[in-house]
């Protein structure tokens, strides 16, 4: 029997699929959101940097979630894997463009496009770049030079840079500094403090259809302890307990379930 079932649940609470507008707010959730408000007022660069597992992508999708699709047109895009070529070829068709097969050719599209919605359809582009740390030299070379409109007047453009810490490294360098010196918002993901674990958590179970009781106020410390706030390890481990309490026939979470689950995924 699947633990979902055991616990009356509708969906796992701690998967990736729950719906965005059910997500707990924890303080870097409006930290967060604060700033990335400051940045549409603005039409600046951001920049948001997290450990892995910070809750960095969760945070993103519930702002593009949220956005006036009449007024803002979001294009996200994870860089890990993509050559030069593919972000411009990416870059191009999710602006709406058919992307052209010569680099010189897809950057005027792209820039055509980003003036078209701007200054003719009203609509601003919010370009999320995700995992910005893996991406290649060339990568953030040509965002600079591809982004770099008339830099007396605002940018017809959003744009948000996220990604983990060596991504500070990589900005520090001499060739990055033409971008650097134009990210005027920063953010540092934290993690959930010890008081928002069990807000967090109940909040999960809730939005899965199921009583909120089932960990046990002694298993929120533990699980603090044992993920450092970070809401994926906190997922992950949430995931295991309940797996293994069903599979003991408990009803509910306590610390010998805590240590077993994190036993198993040790």
């Amino acid at each position: 029997m699947m633990f979902t079932q055991y616990f009356g649940m509708k969906f796992n609470p701690f998967s990736k699929e729950i719906p965005s507008d059910n997500l707990y707010e924890s303080n870097d959730f409006k930290e967060l959101e604060s700033r990335l408000k400051y940045l549409q007022k603005t039409r600046g660069i951001g920049l948001v940097i997290g450990e892995p597992g910070t809750g960095k992508s969760t945070a993103l999708r519930r702002y593009v979630s949220s956005l006036n699709r009449s007024l803002y047109k979001p294009c996200y895009m994870a860089l890990s894997t993509l050559t030069v070529m593919d972000f411009y070829h990416s870059l191009a068709q999710m602006l709406g463009e058919v992307p052209a097969h010569r680099k010189i050719k897809m950057f005027n599209q792209i820039q055509d496009a980003i003036n078209s919605l701007y200054y003719d359809q009203k609509i601003t582009p919010i370009l999320i770049m995700d995992e910005i740390h893996m991406a290649t030299s060339g990568i953030l070379e040509d965002l600079r030079l591809l982004l770099n409109f008339r830099m007396d007047s605002a940018n017809p453009y959003i744009l948000i840079l996220c990604g983990q810490p060596p991504i500070r490294n990589r900005l520090a360098m001499n060739a990055n500094l033409p971008l650097r010196q134009r990210i005027s918002v920063r953010y540092m993901m934290k993690g959930l403090n010890k008081g928002e674990v069990p807000e967090y958590i109940k909040t999960r179970l809730k939005a899965a259809g199921t009583r909120e009781d089932i960990f046990l106020p002694e298993t929120m410390k533990l699980i603090h302890a044992n993920t450092g706030g970070f809401t994926r390890p906190i997922n992950n481990l949430a995931t295991a307990s309940l797996m293994y309490a069903a599979s003991v026939k408990k009803d509910y979470v306590d610390e010998e379930v805590i240590f077993q689950a994190q036993k198993e995924l040790n």
